[in-house]
């Protein structure tokens, strides 16, 4: 098993896991080749994959805005699940985060996704019951 930085290199690959994987959300320009070709970028060391034999059986992405810590498409192969590794993934986001000065992370999980959930529940991440969640698209193209 190795756990590396992302690159777009990586990019068809982890889109057809994605693409694969129940409970994805995926948007057509925020997760098209160019927006996370700028999301990288952006995040240069917070964004990692996982490879097994070769093949990228799993993913986190990562970013921060100066303050707080973002998750998004956190997956891994249902063949390699309940094998630590999307915990060793979030354990390597949070490391990379305290090294850039961030104190917290948070992520959003479909509430339907009772298995991501599940994971994300067992590894320490509590549920928020203060907030709401409000979204705007700017561009409504990105569906």
């Amino acid at each position: 098993m190795i756990i590396k930085t992302m690159t777009i290199n990586n990019y068809e690959e982890s889109y057809k896991l994605w693409s694969n994987t129940e409970g994805m959300g995926l948007r057509t320009l925020d997760d098209s080749k160019e927006g996370i070709l700028t999301f990288l970028i952006r995040n240069p060391n917070t964004n990692y994959i996982c490879k097994i034999n070769n093949e990228i059986v799993a993913t986190i992405l990562c970013g921060h805005d100066g303050r707080r810590g973002y998750i998004y498409h956190t997956v891994v192969n249902p063949k390699y699940r309940r094998k630590v590794i999307g915990k060793q993934l979030v354990n390597k986001v949070i490391s990379s985060l305290k090294k850039e000065g961030i104190n917290k992370v948070s992520l959003v999980v479909y509430a339907t996704n009772d298995k991501g959930n599940a994971f994300w529940e067992k590894i320490g991440f509590t549920q928020r019951d203060d907030l709401i969640y409000r979204n705007f698209s700017i561009n409504k193209t990105n569906v």
